[in-house]
């Protein structure tokens, strides 16, 4: 939660540029000093544990687990944890060219949200993806909210399909993702070579090839990691660095979940060991 209360604990998950996610915990309770505050950026917090009470623009708002609180740069707020101790949240923050390619402004005025379906179920894939359970960009999931969040909370319809330029767009942009798998890519400077905002840019990728460009560049590094673990003799640890990943259990962790063997075992099988495949598919049957 964006709070000054006593006992918040803040840590950066990471910063893209357009967009930052910040880890909040807090164990305050109803007896600690508030005070106001002011939101600096564009921000949806997902309330995933506890509970705490906002007020703003004259109005107290409960948020419990799986509401979003919802912020608007120069607003100010208070928070307090009148009926529970503490909460945690998982904020994304927005720079003003990014919330404006979401929707009218309007729709970013402080207050808190209450836990619907639609927007639950995607913050509950940025948990996942903050803890590397999902194959997604975190980035990428905090536009998905965003976008998610402006069309309920405007009535906003649905955009038409892509237009062939577009496609062309979304084709190209993933020949340079398979070309530069190896490099740290994200989402920002990938819109950025295409020419479009982060939120644009992922919404026009996912429609044309039904990936996100985040899931294009995992799975075009797996492709290139099976071709040297086919075809080279470099040891596990270089074939992760040498497509891209800079952790080798990530790696290790990714490939198993996609192949259902071990790098190791993936190597033996293509080496001829038939037992390794044969164990696998048995398994599946």
């Amino acid at each position: 939660m964006p709070a000054s209360l006593g006992g918040v604990s803040v840590s950066l998950v990471t910063d893209f540029g357009s967009v930052k996610i910040t880890d909040y915990r807090c164990t305050a309770s109803r007896h600690d000093p508030v005070e106001v505050e002011v939101h600096k950026r564009f921000t949806i917090a997902y309330v995933r544990r506890g509970s705490f009470s906002c007020r703003a623009h004259g109005k107290t708002h409960e948020l419990v687990r799986g509401s979003l609180f919802v912020g608007h740069p120069g607003d100010e707020y208070v928070c307090t944890h009148d009926h529970a101790i503490g909460d945690e949240c998982l904020a994304f923050q927005f720079d003003d060219a990014l919330a404006d390619a979401a929707g009218p402004t309007s729709a970013w005025r402080t207050r808190g949200v209450p836990p619907l379906p639609e927007l639950v179920v995607l913050g509950e894939l940025a948990q996942a993806a903050a803890s590397g359970r999902a194959e997604l960009g975190l980035d990428e999931v905090g536009v998905w909210l965003a976008a998610r969040y402006v069309a309920l909370a405007t009535g906003r319809a649905q955009r038409t399909g892509p237009s062939p330029v577009d496609r062309k767009r979304a084709v190209q942009a993933a020949l340079r993702i398979d070309a530069r798998s190896h490099e740290q890519l994200d989402l920002e400077t990938l819109a950025r070579e295409t020419g479009l905002s982060p939120f644009h840019f992922l919404r026009l990728f996912a429609n044309v090839l039904g990936v996100t460009p985040h899931q294009y560049l995992v799975r075009s590094r797996l492709r290139h990691a099976a071709q040297l673990l086919a075809d080279d003799a470099r040891s596990i640890t270089d074939v992760a660095l040498a497509v891209g990943f800079n952790d080798l259990s990530n790696f290790v962790r990714t490939f198993h979940r996609a192949a259902g063997v071990s790098p190791g075992r993936f190597r033996d099988a293509a080496r001829g060991d038939r037992q390794v495949l044969e164990a696998h598919y048995a398994r599946l049957s």
